[in-house]
């Protein structure tokens, strides 16, 4: 939901409406709103035209669309899951 969180932030602060949005990532007005409420996710194309709009780096919205992702996959796994980002982690440095 940190994605959806961000992405209304952002067009809140820029005075743009969610049906602008989602004409330019050429989807429904309810779709996007799903997006942005955490209920569906981003495509990974939509980030860099999401980028543009909102005049930020596309790397910013990719790094929050990706640990959004990662946060789903993880959170069921309440557990385990700080020892699995770890591991992660470490694959990445060593990597």
């Amino acid at each position: 939901m940190i994605f959806g969180k961000k992405i209304k932030e952002l067009r809140e602060e820029r005075g743009l409406l969610q049906r602008q949005l989602s004409a330019a990532l050429e989807i429904d007005t309810p779709m996007y709103s799903k997006i942005e409420r955490g209920e569906r996710k981003a495509k990974r194309s939509q980030i860099p035209i999401m980028a543009k709009l909102f005049n930020v780096e596309e790397k910013e919205l990719l790094t929050i669309w990706l640990a959004d992702k990662v946060l789903d996959t993880v959170e069921d796994a309440s557990e385990v899951k700080n020892d699995a980002i770890a591991y992660v982690q470490n694959e990445i440095k060593e990597g």
